[in-house]
């Protein structure tokens, strides 16, 4: 008989995981995926046009919050668990749940799930979101492009839409942007890299993205998200560590497997991390993976007419992300205001509407910080108006991209950027030319 199965996700790796293993087995039958951490991706289905010919009618979406219901209604005899970003007592809590129906709880290998590349691949990961995936991914890509290669970047998947419609999408202008109708998140993603001329990939199959990719590539180079592991068999992997939250790279799940699976390890952020912070991230490196190549950075901030800031009352708008799932209690924009002397930081949860007033109820560790959420139009439209209410001299922005193109902001503006700088060496350069020559 066909083992009934229920895929928990969260609108990724799940329906990659249900692609290269369960698609076309016919021992198994996928029942139902269950999403999380994502507002508004249960109550869809996975499309008949991806799900493949043992399910016509495709595969029902639910939230998580009814995993033991359909446990039990579905008759499941195993619950994949199959997203990043978690720690592992909230894991093994899940684990628990599933455990006392009946049900077998399963992890999915990666050997099992990364796809082989014709092309070389240097994949990007980190033990948590936020430590400075995007830079350093961006840092690569400038590496290599300046070694002659020919970039593809392959990010990791963010399909909050019309799943049947993004099987496969490319990126290689703005124009491009506005086609696939892409939210905040996708853009503060895609954009960086367009801005320097390559070709952005994504979606939901990523087999088929391979495929495409590879036609136009000397390098494939995968962008990771949260800190799940690459999709694609790497040549060079590099993890990411974050000593403004030691400790975490030993308790999050995938990250600590990324640390130990990593071919080198960056250190992150060591111009503002506390030395604590620094050499207890270094004593995990030591442990968890003591053959890694360690490089150490920072990701020093670039901010125009900083003055501006001085004795002012500013609202700070930071990455979405960083600070719901990913935890971190402040980012650029707050490290920015205290380094110039803001008079005060605004508290904008007073002033928060709609799906940003849901946002804070979800999250309540947040804290006095407006993350810029933009998975739905909705939400666009609840951070302006979050804005709008705020009362104060001057709004500092964060984000990776330019929130001024798809907000309306009418108080002044700085925006804050940032980029990867290696400090001593080995460098990633030093890395990628050993290893490409």
């Amino acid at each position: 008989m066909k083992r009934r199965v229920l895929i928990m996700g969260a609108a990724g790796r799940d329906f990659h995981d249900f692609n290269v293993v369960f698609r076309d087995d016919e021992d198994y039958e996928v029942v139902a995926f269950t999403a999380t951490q994502i507002p508004g991706v249960e109550d869809r289905r996975y499309p008949p046009e991806l799900s493949g010919p043992l399910y016509p009618e495709g595969i029902p979406i639910h939230a998580e919050g009814e995993l033991e219901t359909l446990i039990k209604e579905q008759e499941i005899d195993e619950v994949v668990f199959s997203y990043s970003d978690i720690s592992h007592e909230y894991v093994m809590g899940r684990a628990s749940q599933v455990l006392a129906t009946g049900a077998d709880f399963r992890f999915i290998g990666s050997d099992n799930v990364m796809l082989k590349s014709s092309k070389p691949v240097v994949a990007v990961t980190a033990v948590r979101t936020g430590v400075g995936k995007s830079q350093t991914t961006r840092r690569v890509a400038h590496i290599l492009q300046s070694m002659g290669k020919s970039i593809v970047v392959v990010r990791h998947p963010m399909p909050y839409g019309d799943l049947a419609a993004q099987a496969v999408q490319r990126f290689a202008t703005y124009d491009d942007l506005e086609r696939h109708d892409c939210t905040i998140e996708e853009r503060e993603e895609y954009e960086p890299h367009l801005d320097r001329g390559i070709v952005v990939y994504a979606g939901v199959d990523y087999g088929a993205i391979l495929s495409e990719a590879e036609k136009e590539a000397d390098v494939v180079l995968w962008d990771g998200g949260n800190n799940d592991w690459s999709f694609y068999l790497p040549d060079i992997q590099i993890t990411l560590v974050d000593p403004h939250r030691p400790g975490h790279e030993k308790r999050y799940h995938p990250g600590e497997a990324n640390l130990r699976k990593a071919d080198v390890v960056l250190i992150n952020k060591v111009d503002t991390a506390p030395p604590e912070g620094i050499d207890q991230v270094r004593a995990s490196i030591r442990e968890l993976n003591p053959d890694a190549q360690v490089i150490e950075a920072a990701s020093p901030l670039y901010v125009d007419n900083a003055r501006m800031i001085r004795d002012k009352k500013v609202l700070v708008v930071e990455d979405g992300p960083t600070l719901t799932h990913g935890g971190m209690k402040y980012g650029a924009g707050v490290v920015v205001a205290r380094k110039y002397g803001a008079r005060e930081l605004l508290d904008p949860r007073p002033f928060a509407v709609g799906k940003m007033l849901e946002t804070y109820e979800s999250y309540p560790e947040i804290g006095p910080l407006l993350p810029a959420m933009g998975y739905s139009q909705q939400q666009v439209m609840d951070l302006q108006k979050t804005i709008a209410a705020c009362d104060v001299d001057l709004v500092i922005i964060a984000t990776p991209i330019d929130l001024r193109r798809l907000v309306r902001i009418d108080a002044p503006t700085l925006r804050v950027r940032y980029e990867l700088q290696e400090i001593g060496e080995p460098t990633v350069e030093d890395v990628l030319r050993e290893y490409f020559g």
